[in-house]
């Protein structure tokens, strides 16, 4: 059984006891976060898709929130002496995905 959510503008397939990194989400370790917005379930019955799956809720455990690898950004420009040296780190938040209903 698996299940296609949205959040922070991306989406996710997800199965029970998965552990997938999202945007933060601004929830402590420990807690437990809800995804409404479920686009797909597959199960026994089938595949539900839209208005079917409507109704359906995937519930995950926030295991931590950390942050990602540094990214660097460098901006050059050849023959006027112009370079610029940036970095990011992008933030997420780690959820284990503990049940799906729908």
């Amino acid at each position: 059984m698996y299940a296609i959510i949205a959040t922070g503008g991306k989406q996710y397939k997800v199965a029970e006891g998965d552990i997938i990194n999202v945007e933060k989400l601004g929830v402590e370790a420990g807690e437990v976060v809800t995804f409404d917005q479920v686009l797909a379930v597959s199960s026994d019955d089938g595949l539900k898709v839209g208005a079917d799956a409507a109704d359906a809720v995937v519930t995950a455990t926030v295991v931590k929130n950390a942050k990602a690898k540094k990214v660097i950004v460098y901006k050059y420009k050849r023959k006027t002496g112009y370079h610029k040296k940036n970095g990011h780190r992008q933030q997420y938040t780690q959820v284990k995905i503990e049940k799906i209903n729908g």
